[in-house]
Order: C-alpha cells, then structure tokens, then sequence
C-alpha cells in the first residue's frame, strides 16, 4: 500500500504545482539559502501555501536535489535525486570507446548523444568500433569489458534510494544501447544482477519518487533489447536471479512447439508463474534456425504502475519475448497475484512507443480464479511485454451479466414493438399539436435508444473476437452519437412538456418543431461526436483501453458523454418538480383527505411515466461513481437502464389512454371486417347475434 500512498502524493504534488507557479517560483528563490536535508525546507522555509515547490541539495555524501511539495502545511517529499553512484565511471570501465576530450560530456551514437550522469571526460564511439581505452579497470581487472563483473560490487553495495535507481536505469540503457554485441552469459549475468539490484520487492516504494517518469518503461526496453542479443550456448541458456529470469532456446520449423516456464518471487513470502507458448503452426514459418528469448519480471508490472493514472493493477509478472520476426502470435499463462472473484482481468501489451499497456495486443483465451491465458500478437518494434490487469473498480459479477444479457434483449423486443405499435396508431393519436409532438419525440427516443442498444452488442463483438482498430473506433463513434440523441430527444421531449405547462398561449407550427427537434436531437449530438474523435483519436486517445468505448484515463474522452447526460438529467429532474407542483392542487375544506389522495396518486402516477421517458433512472449513475465497488449499486443501475426499453413501451405506450383506445379501434375494426366477411359468406350459418355482443 506505500507504492499506492506514493503515487497519490505524487499526483495531488503535480495538481497544486501546476494550480500555483508562482508560489513555488517564490519558495525556490530561497533554495540557495538551504542547508542539507534536516536544516532545509522542512525546518527552515514554512509551509503555508499548498502547491509551494521547494527544492534543496543533498547531503555531502551525496549529489543531486531534492524536491518538496506542500500539502496540507506539510512539506511532502515530491522527487529524490540524490544518488551515491558515479555512472559515467563505471560506464567506462566496462566500455571499449576511446576517451575523446572536449565532447560535452556525452556519447555519440548514430549521430545523436546520450548525456552522463556526473562530470569528467566522455565516451565516444560505435559498437565495435575503437581501440580499448582501459586495458586494465581501477581494480585491476584486464576482463572486465567480457562480462561487466568489475562493477558489481559498486552496484550491490549502494543503497537503492530514487537517486541511485534513476542512475543505474540510465547506465542499463547506456549499456544496452552501446555495449550489447556479443553479449554473452557473463555479460548476461552481471546485467541480470545490476537489474536484479533495483528490482527487488523491498524497494518498489522508492521508485515512486525517481525524477523520470518513464523510468520503469525505459528499464524493461534496455532489458528486452540487450536479452535479446543473448548468444545461445549448445542451443539454450538460463539466467536466473531472484526478480529477473531469461531463458533462451534455438528454434526452427521442425521444433514441436517451444515453451517457457517462469517460477519467481514476487515478494518475501509468495512466488508467482508464468508460461510462455510458441504455438507448432507459428514455427513453421521460420524458413531457417533462430532463437527465442523469453525474460520474466514478476515487480516491474508493480513499478511501472507508480507511474500510471488509471485504476488497473498488474495482476501477475511481466513477461517479454524476443522472436523472429516470422512469428508472430504466441499463447502466454499468467498465475494471478491476486485471486479475488469480484475483479475484471484483462490480457494486455506493452506499446512501447506509446508506453502505455494496449489491449489490441491480446486476447482472452480463459480466465479462472487463478490464472488467466492469453493469445498476443509479438511485434518486434512495438509489443513484446505482456501481462495481465485487474481493475478493482470494474465488478464483474455473475448477477450483473445475466441483469444486462436479458435486460438488452427484452429493451430490443420492446422498443421494437413500440415502434411497431406507434406505427399502427400513429394516424388516430397525432390529431393534435400537441399529441403528434409528444409521439414524434417517443418514436425517435425509441429509435435512438434501439440503435445504441445493437451497436452496444456489435462493439463487444468488434472488441472481443476481431481486435479490429478501425471497427472499434467507428462502432464507439456511432454508440457515442446514439447514446447522446437518446438524451437530448428526452431533454427535447422534457422542453415540450415545459411548453405545454408554462407556454399555453404560445403556439407553433409543427414544421418548426420539427427543425427545432431535429437540430437539437441528432444535430447537437453529431456536432459532440465529430469534435471527441477529432480531438483526442489522432493522439490515440478516443477509445479506453479493454473496451470499444470513449478513453477516461488518459484524454478524459469520456467527458463528452457523461458531462451532456448528467446535465440533461438534471434539466429533467426539474421538469419533473415543475409537473409535480402543477399537478398537485391545494385543498380547503371538506372532503381535502380523499382529493390529498387523488393528488398523491397523481403525482406518483405522473412521475412514473415521466422517470424512464426523460432519463431520469441514469442519474442513479453517480450512486456507482461515489461508491464504484458497491454491488447494490450496480446492480440497480443495470436494472433500471438495461430494461429502459421496456419501461418506455410500459409507460410511454401502453399506459397511455389514447394509444390503448387506437388499439381498441383497430382490434374492434378488425374484428368487424372479419365478421362482416363470413356473414357475406353464403355458407356460413354462424348466428348474427354474435356481432351485436362485439
């Protein structure tokens, strides 16, 4: 729970900062003044103005900053950059470059630079290219470019504090980036240990507070690219430490399907697996012997979490693989860390240009209380991590699925049958204005509702078995739309019973309100639709991650929806009380107790038909967002909106008076003609008295 605490502080850090510059501009003109840590900003410079930045050296032994937020007339500690390491020494002894003076301090490669932590002389050069400039380390070690082992000693002895982990993340990427020819099992190990070294259970807390964000997504990449050079002895290799595994085999087309079985440490007391498959088909592809890798991390789905704004948790270690380009779908078995019953999983990739977690890399295969199987696409550019998410928030609860499979499918019968209904009596109940102008509004809020209900169904599909990119966006663009014009039909709807109570005086024509209705029932909700995915797909951030539906986490996409609807709900509510207050009648006098009960029943009566017709059930939505994990909560929330359908042809069509008496006339006349047929008819001796009893 420290990780989570963390994080937290982190995030209310960047929100006061960002709402008060010019109070942390002020608090940082007085970092010159500071001390070491315990005479700084705790004890010198007070705590008043929340978002205040104040940021102070380290200690001697130390170099780098540290950096305060104040919350609460605290001082909370926002990053740590103060480290013991001296990366750009250990850097170069294990590196082959030639020292070249008067370069800035950095490394050149390909043209582009990576900078040194820490001053003095840099390293320059290309893989492979140059003589040694070390012949021997500071310790006397003429081996150590073979196999790294000179600095890790160093490494194992400093303490992992934010500081020294931001720097050993750097000089792993270096490493990775400069020196990953002919790596080797020496150099594989001492990798493995350096890594091992920051991956440890009892120091995730610390990587809440390292400078660089992308730390954890910067380590996995250096990772996955220097295993990946992994030289293969007699055809395998395993490297096993306690919070890193890689493991590799020579494959070819002949090969009887390849595994990978992963057993670690996920903390002090527990151990987690995993399993990788590559299935038989996908390796006769290969048209000649490669190799696969395959590196585990049963902490670092937990690291990079830190790091995260979304609610969903890595539910069982990070597996990467390193393949040949010719294969490309593999089956990979997760053991879940947390085995609850009442959580949603979801298989997952690591995009790592986006470096974010991407649902289209996986799918589902199973999911048991245990584990969870998973089918990924590898792509060598872009996904080869995977792992598996839970997201506590998201009940998935047997009730909750059987309330919406049958509240989905009677809402489609019965709008269905409303529209048909409508259909039939249309001529006999739109004699008025006012009468054709209500059901013109029922009719296209069922025909909204209808649509959004058959595109809800078709983008599970899209989602589920297709992973379809493309499909996926247009069928969330066309649920966003629906979804919206079923709301402001109902807000339409809600102004026209406002025009019948307040306005009576006030008449229009019927091919005003038609254009009126129009432009704000399918008008208003296009114009929202087009600007959401304008706006936030070309930053690939209009669909949610697990779902085809509008992004919350990252782009707050979601907003286009929920922020219309809670308004038009409200605007409703207060029709609602407007009918309310016009329907009930004061009383004086004799006889008030039973015209007090007619006005009750009234009322209730009246606000019954109103409640499903004006969207008033989706207001029961906050209830789920003020208390997300309550079971009571979503499952009425389900009731009442998956059979929305049914309470609109209950109340809005089938309790209405004039549509029941249409239906009466229709019945009766066809009844008549009937009757009038086989009294025509010579043969039948059926009695005429019978029809006077119709």
């Amino acid at each position: 729970m420290d990780v989570r605490v963390a994080h937290c502080l982190l995030l209310w850090a960047v929100h006061f900062f960002l709402a008060a510059p010019h109070t942390a501009l002020r608090v940082l003109g007085k970092e010159s003044k500071t001390g070491n840590q315990q005479d700084g900003c705790i004890n010198l410079i007070p705590c008043k103005d929340n978002g205040a930045i104040c940021i102070q050296p380290c200690s001697p032994s130390f170099h780098g900053e540290t950096s305060f937020v104040c919350e609460d007339r605290k001082w909370q500690m926002f990053t740590d950059a103060c480290a013991s390491l001296d990366v750009r020494s250990l850097f170069q002894r294990i590196s082959e470059r030639e020292l070249l003076p008067n370069s800035g301090g950095h490394v050149n490669v390909a043209g582009g630079h990576l900078p040194f932590v820490g001053g003095g002389k840099p390293v320059h050069g290309k893989p492979g290219d140059g003589a040694k400039y070390f012949d021997a380390d500071d310790h006397g070690n003429s081996d150590c470019q073979a196999d790294f082992s000179c600095i890790i000693p160093d490494i194992l002895s400093s303490p992992a504090i934010p500081g020294n982990i931001a720097d050993i993340v750097e000089l792993l990427r270096k490493i990775s980036l400069l020196l990953s020819e002919n790596v080797n099992r020496g150099k594989m190990q001492s990798y493995s240990r350096i890594a091992n070294h920051i991956l440890n259970s009892s120091i995730i807390s610390n990587w809440a507070f390292v400078k660089d964000r992308n730390a954890g997504s910067i380590l996995l990449d250096s990772v996955n690219l220097f295993a990946g050079k992994l030289l293969l002895r007699n055809g395998s290799e395993s490297i096993q430490e306690r919070f890193i595994s890689t493991k590799g085999y020579s494959i070819h087309k002949n090969t009887s399907g390849k595994s990978f079985d992963f057993s670690m440490e996920f903390n002090n007391t527990d151990n987690i697996t995993g399993h990788v498959v590559i299935p038989e088909e996908e390796l006769l592809k290969l048209p000649k012997t490669s190799k696969a890798i395959s590196i585990a991390f049963p902490t670092l789905g937990t690291i990079i979490e830190t790091n995260r704004l979304g609610p969903v948790f890595v539910n069982g270690m990070v597996l990467s693989v390193s393949l040949p380009e010719e294969l490309q779908h593999i089956l990979l078995t997760f053991e879940k860390v947390n085995k609850l019953e009442n959580v949603k999983n979801q298989c997952v990739g690591w995009h790592s240009a986006e470096r974010r977690w991407d649902s289209r890399a996986c799918k589902m295969k199973s999911d048991n209380i245990s584990s969870v199987v998973c089918i990924c696409k590898h792509h060598c550019r872009t996904f080869k991590s995977f792992s598996v998410l839970m997201s506590p928030s998201m009940l998935r609860n047997a009730a909750l699925d059987y309330i919406t499979r049958v509240g989905l499918g009677l809402s489609i019968f019965s709008l269905i049958l409303c529209l048909i209904i409508e259909t039939v009596v249309w001529h006999h109940v739109t004699k008025t204005e006012i009468t054709y102008m209500r059901h013109f509004c029922l009719v296209n809020i069922a025909t909204s509702l209808l649509i959004a209900d058959v595109l809800f169904i078709l983008a599970a599909i899209v989602h589920n078995t297709a992973l379809n990119y493309q499909l996926c966006v247009a069928a969330t663009f066309f649920l966003h739309f629906f979804y919206l014009a079923l709301f402001f039909w109902m807000f339409t709807l809600g102004l026209l019973i406002l025009y019948g109570l307040l306005l009576i005086f006030f008449k229009i024509t019927r091919c005003v309100f038609i254009a009126t209705a129009f432009s704000i029932g399918y008008g208003c909700p296009l114009v929202i639709s087009i600007l959401t995915v304008a706006i936030t797909e070309p930053k690939n951030g209009y669909l949610r991650s697990g779902a085809c539906w509008l992004n919350w986490y990252e782009t707050k996409a979601l907003l286009a929806f929920v922020v219309p609807a809670l308004i038009i709900v409200v605007v409703n509510m207060v029709v609602v009380v407007v009918v309310v207050v016009k329907t009930g009648r004061s009383c004086v006098g004799e006889g008030c107790k039973s015209q007090d009960l007619s006005n009750m029943i009234r009322i209730s009566k009246n606000v019954a038909l109103l409640t499903p017709l004006l969207g008033i059930t989706w207001g029961f939505g906050l209830a789920t967002i003020v208390d997300s994990r309550s079971l009571a909560f979503h499952v009425t929330f389900a009731l009442l909106n998956a059979f929305q359908g049914f309470f609109i042809l209950l109340f809005g069509t089938l309790l209405d008076r004039k549509t029941r008496e249409a239906l009466r006339m229709n019945c009766l006349s066809s009844k008549w003609k009937c009757s009038l047929a086989k009294i025509q008819d010579p043969n039948n001796s059926e009695d005429v008295s019978h029809l006077i009893k119709l």
